[in-house]
């Protein structure tokens, strides 16, 4: 859940008509500025700090703004920022600052799965450059009117939960995350609900369907020849069509489901590939993931990381 600091703005936030979006580096703001765009806000990432003012004062936007701020501005500083924000605040703009935090072992983790350099060290470890910038964005971090901890979230976690904070009054509604995965290598962290497909026919022992996965219709249909799949894929159906009404009423913002099998490449992605149609019809926001296909076709897993 998403954590406000001690001094909380009593601002409307989907009312706002400026968001600055900053955090360290890999945690995520990308992602974030992202996300907004696709909600309707005009986004620009990476601005000079000196040019906010002159687009501030000009005539006022059709459109809400989400501006993406971090060390790599030009003219970035702790001091300017801070500025900008107490000026925004005195002059009445309504605005909201969003800081992603991140655990600094995570952001380690996730630099060192893409290879890339820190901004602040580019000579030296990611270690360095990432207590540097932690340092330098404290006085930030404790202005934030929205805090949010990305650790142990997915880009869909994010964009559920800045979609639970920021879309358009009336425009909210729950959205549901399935993903697919290998019980060999451990559960999928954030999960909601786990149903388990090792039951079903094998796509593996075909040696046809061997090097095929779940997305293709040669292996969903052998999937579905087992005397099991109609009744189970029908009930986790009407499942999730029960539940996802009563988890929104209840200001739920996302809702994570898993299914696994064996290697997650056969049985679990042809189950929540099923799955993604029948909630999307019924005219639920339904985002996938395949968590070991995405491992074979890439050298690392999805991460925040590799789009910052």
């Amino acid at each position: 859940m998403p954590d406000r600091p001690p001094d909380t703005s009593s601002r409307d936030v989907p009312n706002s008509r400026l968001v600055l979006v900053t955090g360290p580096s890999g945690a995520g703001r990308t992602t974030a500025i992202h996300a907004l765009e696709d909600m309707g806000f005009e986004a620009i990432d990476n601005m000079p700090l000196s040019l906010l003012p002159r687009l501030l004062d000009g005539p006022v936007p059709d459109k809400p703004l989400a501006l993406g701020i971090d060390v790599r501005n030009r003219d970035f500083s702790t001091a300017a920022l801070i500025e900008l924000i107490d000026r925004f605040s005195a002059d009445g703009t309504p605005m909201q600052v969003l800081y992603l935090d991140c655990r600094s072992d995570i952001l380690l983790r996730r630099f060192s799965e893409t290879r890339r350099r820190h901004p602040l060290a580019p000579g030296e470890t990611p270690d360095m450059g990432i207590r540097r910038e932690l340092d330098l964005l404290a006085p930030i971090r404790v202005r934030a009117d929205i805090l949010l901890d990305t650790s142990d979230m997915s880009p869909h976690d994010l964009r559920a939960q800045l979609d639970s904070w920021f879309a358009p009054a009336g425009a909210q509604r729950l959205s549901v995350s399935l993903q697919s995965f290998s019980y060999k290598r451990g559960l999928p962290r954030g999960l909601d609900m786990v149903l388990d497909c090792r039951f079903l026919r094998n796509p593996h022992w075909d040696a046809n369907l061997r090097r095929l996965d779940g997305r293709d219709p040669q292996v969903q249909a052998y999937v579905a020849q087992d005397p099991l799949y109609a009744g189970f894929s029908e009930k986790v159906r009407d499942l999730a069509l029960l539940l996802l009404p009563a988890y929104e009423a209840e200001g739920k913002a996302y809702l994570s489901l898993g299914f696994g099998c064996t290697g997650g490449q056969h049985r679990s992605v042809a189950m929540a590939e099923t799955l993604a149609i029948a909630l999307a019809d019924k005219g639920w926001q339904v985002s996938i993931r395949h968590r070991e296909l995405e491992r074979a076709a890439t050298a690392t897993p999805q991460s925040f990381a590799a789009k910052e």
